[in-house]
Protein backbone atom coordinates (compact mmCIF):
# COMPACT_ATOMS: atom_id res chain seq x y z
CA UNK A 1 0.00 0.00 0.00
CA UNK A 2 1.30 3.47 -0.89
CA UNK A 3 0.62 6.49 1.33
CA UNK A 4 0.87 9.87 -0.38
CA UNK A 5 2.65 11.81 2.37
CA UNK A 6 1.66 15.51 2.23
CA UNK A 7 5.31 16.66 2.51
CA UNK A 8 7.36 13.78 1.09
CA UNK A 9 5.12 12.34 -1.61
CA UNK A 10 4.32 8.64 -2.16
CA UNK A 11 5.79 6.35 0.52
CA UNK A 12 5.48 2.62 1.13
CA UNK A 13 3.19 1.77 4.06
CA UNK A 14 6.00 -0.30 5.62
CA UNK A 15 7.65 2.99 6.62
CA UNK A 16 4.71 3.73 8.95
CA UNK A 17 3.18 2.38 12.14
CA UNK A 18 -0.62 2.42 12.46
CA UNK A 19 -1.73 3.72 15.83
CA UNK A 20 -5.51 3.40 15.56
CA UNK A 21 -8.48 5.72 15.47
CA UNK A 22 -7.69 9.35 14.66
CA UNK A 23 -10.18 10.50 17.29
CA UNK A 24 -7.27 9.96 19.72
CA UNK A 25 -6.15 13.46 18.71
CA UNK A 26 -9.09 14.79 20.73
CA UNK A 27 -7.75 13.86 24.18
CA UNK A 28 -10.02 14.54 27.20
CA UNK A 29 -9.16 17.34 29.61
CA UNK A 30 -7.52 15.97 32.76
CA UNK A 31 -9.13 18.76 34.80
CA UNK A 32 -12.68 17.67 33.96
CA UNK A 33 -14.69 16.45 36.95
CA UNK A 34 -15.41 13.22 35.01
CA UNK A 35 -11.77 12.82 33.87
CA UNK A 36 -11.45 9.20 35.06
CA UNK A 37 -14.51 8.08 33.07
CA UNK A 38 -13.54 10.15 30.03
CA UNK A 39 -10.03 8.70 29.97
CA UNK A 40 -11.41 5.18 30.40
CA UNK A 41 -13.59 5.71 27.33
CA UNK A 42 -10.72 7.39 25.45
CA UNK A 43 -8.29 4.53 26.12
CA UNK A 44 -10.45 1.41 26.05
CA UNK A 45 -13.78 1.93 24.28
CA UNK A 46 -13.07 2.20 20.57
CA UNK A 47 -14.97 1.26 17.46
CA UNK A 48 -13.62 -1.17 14.89
CA UNK A 49 -15.52 -0.06 11.80
CA UNK A 50 -15.74 -1.73 8.43
CA UNK A 51 -15.50 0.86 5.68
CA UNK A 52 -14.17 4.40 5.65
CA UNK A 53 -12.22 5.26 8.78
CA UNK A 54 -9.74 7.95 9.90
CA UNK A 55 -6.56 6.53 11.42
CA UNK A 56 -3.37 7.88 12.99
CA UNK A 57 -0.19 6.79 11.23
CA UNK A 58 3.35 7.53 12.44
CA UNK A 59 6.15 7.85 9.87
CA UNK A 60 8.67 5.85 11.90
CA UNK A 61 11.04 5.07 9.02
CA UNK A 62 11.03 8.64 7.69
CA UNK A 63 10.51 12.14 9.01
CA UNK A 64 8.71 10.96 12.19
CA UNK A 65 5.58 12.90 11.34
CA UNK A 66 2.07 11.98 12.43
CA UNK A 67 -0.58 11.63 9.73
CA UNK A 68 -4.34 11.23 9.66
CA UNK A 69 -5.09 8.73 6.91
CA UNK A 70 -8.67 8.26 5.72
CA UNK A 71 -8.81 4.67 4.54
CA UNK A 72 -11.43 2.07 3.64
CA UNK A 73 -10.72 -0.81 6.03
CA UNK A 74 -12.28 -3.31 3.62
CA UNK A 75 -10.43 -2.34 0.41
CA UNK A 76 -7.44 -0.43 1.90
CA UNK A 77 -8.17 2.41 -0.56
CA UNK A 78 -6.82 5.69 0.82
CA UNK A 79 -8.99 8.73 0.11
CA UNK A 80 -7.11 11.40 2.11
CA UNK A 81 -3.82 11.96 3.93
CA UNK A 82 -3.31 14.97 6.20
CA UNK A 83 -0.70 16.06 8.71
CA UNK A 84 -2.10 15.33 12.18
CA UNK A 85 -0.97 18.76 13.42
CA UNK A 86 -3.20 20.41 10.81
CA UNK A 87 -6.17 18.26 11.82
CA UNK A 88 -5.58 19.05 15.51
CA UNK A 89 -5.35 22.77 14.80
CA UNK A 90 -8.64 22.72 12.86
CA UNK A 91 -10.35 20.84 15.67
CA UNK A 92 -9.00 23.31 18.22
CA UNK A 93 -10.47 26.25 16.31
CA UNK A 94 -13.88 24.61 16.00
CA UNK A 95 -14.35 24.16 19.77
Amino acid sequence: MIINHPLLGPRDAHEFVVLGDASLIDRPAWQDENAAELFYQYLYLRDNPAGTHRELWYHEQGDRSWLVVTRNTLTHEISAVELARDVARRQGRSK
